[in-house]
């Protein structure tokens, strides 16, 4: 059996065609562990670090951070076999954008990773080297084969899988094994270990990753590492150095900026222009009193069982859908063309905007949940989007979705609904105001709500009967709990 073997970017969930290659984690010549994440891909649902399928020695790089590959496409070369002797030419040591021309022997010695089958049991969620856990979602096998780019500086990526031709040898060239320049963590610079927000605010400082010692975990740079280092002074360098790759995109000689479309901007783009010329929306608000529903939340807070747990409206606005769901079901369905679907089940969508653009995890089955199981969950949901580590499992299959506006200080909106779904909810701000409140003027928190529906499910009665409910909730919960359940 071949010992040089081919890694292909997988599948990674949903059909999605490609992804961004955020960072390597390993370079080459590092030995390597089966199941140890050996790169960070960001998709236009979620980054994901992909572990390694074999065991054994990173022999060569294909594509460098930043770089957009298809699905399908080679990233990496393995040898399997490290002690076996040399492998010629050998490659060990070269960065991806300068790796040599392979020759006709060693592309006989490479195995392309199959389609089907290509992961051992036990390896995705499986406990990697250094106590992490490889958190790929879908290492599903692809319909169709997919177009491979040609590398920078290498053969096509056809020439691996056509049977070799005779070729004139060519006179190999002496090998060159460049010495990478190291940083603060004995490594080379593209392989600095760092999370996808801790990037971007490097990206947003200005700050060189390369040039950082990290104090996470394994050596990883963490936000402070990057503070502190923008909060330093500047050392003293020639007016004339260029500034660094990851810096800022900044304005140009017109003064305009342009910002590439990609990843979840890009998917939130498509969804919503889809959504909002194949659905037709209906938009309906409502103002609600919900003096009563913070006065709840207070007392629940200050029970011995909830004290640390994290209690906020949205909880509140949260139950207040799925009893609201319970006495109108249509509310929770999708349009099919021929035939409407309507759900049993909630995967209830949470907006979550986050450093890399606005993402809707939801809570699988939440109908189903007590009020501290969903608080728990909305808790986990919002941890895990803010560290940037939310998976395409958790953002696929929502059935209906609210977005808190209020949190950026907004009364509400008239949201778009996510494709496949017929309501979308907007919260906005919980403001102090003038009400009259049994027949007096009084300073009163109030709310307003927005709901937008898909009218081909939902008509104005069904929709304003749902929006009532759920603002009958939130204006007395506990009489509600009484009178629904």
């Amino acid at each position: 059996m071949s010992r040089i073997k081919e890694f292909n970017l997988p599948d990674l969930g949903e059909g999605l065609t490609e992804g961004e290659i955020l960072a390597w984690l390993v370079k080459v010549g590092d030995d390597i562990e089966l199941n140890q994440p050996i790169v960070e891909v960001e998709t236009a649902k979620a980054a994901v670090e992909i572990p390694a399928k074999w065991a054994g020695r990173v022999q060569a790089i294909f594509h460098p951070e930043g770089a957009t590959v298809e699905v399908g496409s080679p990233i990496i070369a393995i040898d399997t076999d490290p002690n076996a002797g040399p492998i010629e030419p050998s490659t060990t040591g070269a960065p991806a954008a300068d790796l040599p021309t392979p020759s006709a022997a060693s592309l006989a010695a490479v195995e392309v990773a199959p389609e089907e089958g290509m992961v051992e049991p036990g390896l995705i969620g499986g406990v990697a080297p250094g106590g992490r856990t490889a958190v790929l979602v879908g290492y599903g096998p692809r319909n169709a084969p997919a177009k491979r780019r040609p590398r920078k500086g290498g053969v096509p990526a056809q020439a691996a899988a056509a049977p070799a031709a005779p070729v004139q040898p060519a006179p190999a060239p002496a090998p060159v094994v460049p010495v990478p320049a190291a940083n603060g963590n004995g490594r080379t610079t593209g392989a600095v270990l760092a999370k996808p927000p801790v990037r971007k605010l490097a990206k947003d400082l200005g700050v060189d990753l390369a040039t950082l010692t990290g104090s996470g975990p394994l050596g990883s740079i963490t936000r402070e590492d990057v503070q502190r280092a923008a909060a330093a002074p500047a050392a003293a360098e020639p007016l004339t150095v260029a500034a660094p790759a990851t810096a800022a995109a900044s304005f140009g000689a017109d003064r305009e900026q342009r910002i590439p479309v990609k990843g979840v901007r890009k998917l939130t783009a498509e969804n919503m222009a889809r959504s909002a010329f194949t659905a037709p929306h209906v938009t309906e608000f409502l103002t609600v009193d919900v003096t009563r529903a913070m006065k709840a939340l207070d007392r629940l807070r200050e029970r011995r069982e909830w004290r640390d747990v994290r209690v906020s409206p949205l909880l509140l606005v949260a139950k207040a859908v799925l009893l609201a769901v319970k006495r109108h079901p249509m509310v929770n369905s999708t349009w099919a063309g021929e035939e409407i679907v309507v759900k049993d089940y909630v995967n209830l969508g949470i907006a979550a905007a986050t450093e890399r653009g606005l993402i809707v995890p939801n809570i699988k089955d939440a109908g189903r949940l007590s009020l501290r199981e969903l608080a728990d969950a909305m808790t986990a949901l919002v941890q895990t989007a803010k560290a940037g580590k939310t998976s395409p499992a958790d953002m696929s299959g929502g059935t209906l979705t609210i977005t808190n506006v209020g949190v950026f200080g907004v009364d509400t909106g008239t949201p778009i609904l996510p494709p496949g779904e017929s309501a979308i909810l907007a919260f906005g701000a919980v403001r102090e105001q003038p009400w009259v409140h049994k027949g007096k003027v009084k300073p009163r928190l109030v709310t307003t709500l927005g709901l937008s529906f898909d009218h081909r499910i939902i008509d104005g009665e069904l929709g304003s009967k749902f929006l009532r409910d759920i603002g009958d909730f939130l204006a007395d919960p506990e009489a509600a709990l009484l009178a629904w359940t």
